[in-house]
C-alpha cells in the first residue's frame, strides 16, 4: 500500500483501513521508510497564501524501481498514470540528488490548492517551481497549476514545465516548457539554482 501511496499526499487513516491496522500503526510504517532511507517527505509549500492551499507533506520512495516492484506495476505505457508518477518521482530525486551533492540546500516543497491545482516542485522561497509531465504535447490544461500560482504568488522567478517533448519552448506568458535532458543537463550544469 506504501509503494501505491508515491508521489501522493498519504491518509493514514484511509491505508489503515485498507490494511486492517491502526492509524498510528500504519503511520509508523512510514517512519521505519524514512529511517532506512527508502523514501521521504516533501513538504507543503505554506508561507502567504491568498488562497487555501493543502498543508500535508507528499511521499516520495527513493527509488522508482523499488516502488515499481512492490506496487507490480508492470510495462509503463506512454501516456499512462503510472508513467506520470514514475516521471515525477524521477524528478524529485534528480533535485534532491543535486541539492545534496552540490549543497545547495534550498528548500523544496510543492505547492497544491484546496481544489487540487498544484505545482509538482517549488525550489527555495519560491525561486523556481517545475511541474513534471510525462507528455510528449503540453498543452494549456498541463499549466494550469504554473499559471494559478503566479497568480498569488507574482515573485515567482522562474517557472518550468520538465516534460517527454521533443523542443525547447516558451509559452506566451513565460511558461518554459523544456525535454527531460535539458532540464537535466541545466540543473546539473548549474544553471538552475
Amino acid at each position: 500500500m506504501a509503494a501505491l501511496s508515491d508521489t501522493q499526499l498519504v491518509s493514514f487513516a484511509a491505508l489503515a483501513r485498507e490494511c486492517a491496522v491502526s492509524g498510528p500503526t500504519a503511520r509508523s510504517w512510514f517512519g521505519v521508510l524514512e529511517d532506512t532511507l527508502l523514501g521521504s517527505w516533501l513538504p507543503a509549500w505554506r508561507r502567504r497564501p491568498k488562497r487555501r492551499t493543502i498543508g500535508a507533506p507528499k511521499w516520495y520512495f527513493a527509488d522508482v524501481g523499488v516502488v515499481n516492484h512492490l506496487a507490480r506495476r508492470g510495462h509503463l505505457a506512454p501516456g499512462s498514470e503510472l508513467l506520470g508518477k514514475a516521471f515525477e518521482n524521477w524528478l524529485h530525486h534528480e533535485l534532491r540528488a543535486f541539492a545534496a551533492c552540490r549543497e545547495r540546500y534550498e528548500e523544496l516543497s510543492y505547492w497544491r490548492l484546496a481544489g487540487g491545482t498544484e505545482v509538482d516542485f517549488v525550489v527555495g522561497d519560491m525561486r523556481l517551481a517545475i511541474e513534471a509531465k510525462a507528455k510528449a504535447r503540453i498543452g494549456s490544461r498541463d499549466l494550469k497549476g504554473l499559471r494559478a500560482l503566479q497568480v498569488d504568488h507574482p515573485e515567482v522567478t522562474r517557472r518550468l514545465v520538465v516534460s517527454l517533448e521533443p523542443l525547447r519552448r516558451r509559452t506566451e506568458d513565460g511558461i518554459e516548457v523544456l525535454p527531460w535532458r535539458e532540464f537535466a543537463e541545466e540543473l546539473w550544469g548549474g544553471g538552475l539554482f
